[in-house]
């Protein structure tokens, strides 16, 4: 039990309340009744297959009812790292996310490699280039590292496992900007001036989710949906505060026992 009242909640997009253009179990009556109760509410996500604007194109056409504001994005932390070491990197991300880093310079020098979930563009050539430019000295950014993730109807390969190989390739480590970084975490949350104790984290992956935030002293639920498998619950140390069906039972959870 937590010993300290909730006041914000942190809800991972993909897998736990959606999956492609599909709501999952009751997800969206489940969100209203959430918002009623007076808490702050972000949803926090590691997708980079596409930019903000088109993912609330998405949820917005499923029948969420949310603002850009309240969406917090790996693609928006990574930009800001990029600002702030004024790099011009090469992007292996999906084009689709690209308008997310609309005006940074790109050019045929990059002094970085930033790497997304980009499946048309993990081929041989693109990550040749990618592994030459760290063997000269470039950083390597990683938007995430997830191993996998849940599409309609299967599991598909993440970007994990090509940046592992550019690290394994390189002899390097890449600088991760999302989940579960603690300051993906904690950047997530700045606004509402809380306590990490007094957030908890929904989501359907174990490590990035659930791992990631209750490392910074958050809670985690952790919903049987999306990427989820068998005994997930296993593989971190504490485990999940909760598991639990859906999202739906992840509210009850927060509404019966946390406020």
């Amino acid at each position: 039990m937590s010993g300290s009242k909730i006041k914000t909640v942190l809800i991972d997009l993909s897998g736990t309340i959606h999956i492609d253009d599909q709501e999952i179990h009751n997800s969206k009556d489940s969100l209203k009744r959430l918002r009623s109760q007076n808490v702050n509410v972000k949803f926090v996500t590691n997708t980079t297959k596409e930019s903000k604007k088109c993912l609330l194109n998405r949820l917005n056409g499923i029948g969420f009812d949310i603002k850009p504001s309240e969406i917090f994005t790996s693609l928006t932390a990574a930009r800001h790292l990029i600002e702030k070491r004024d790099l011009r990197p090469l992007m292996i991300v999906d084009d689709r996310a690209l308008e997310e880093f609309e005006g940074i310079t790109q050019t045929d020098n990059p002094n970085a490699v930033l790497i997304g979930l980009a499946p048309d563009k993990f081929n041989y050539k693109t990550m040749n280039t990618a592994f030459r430019l760290i063997q000269d000295g470039c950083p390597l950014i990683a938007i995430h590292k997830a191993r996998y993730y849940k599409k309609t109807e299967e599991l598909a390969l993440g970007p994990g496992p090509f940046v592992t190989a550019l690290e394994y390739a390189t002899d390097t480590t890449s600088h991760i900007v999302g989940k579960p970084e603690a300051s993906f975490f904690l950047s997530s949350v700045e606004e509402f001036n809380c306590q990490p104790e007094e957030c908890v984290m929904i989501g359907d992956d174990v490590r990035d989710d659930i791992g990631g935030a209750q490392k910074t002293g958050m809670l985690g639920i952790l919903v049987r949906t999306g990427k989820y498998r068998i005994r997930d619950e296993d593989k971190i140390s504490p485990p999940p505060y909760k598991v639990v069906d859906n999202f739906q039972q992840a509210v009850d959870v927060i509404v019966n026992e946390l406020l």
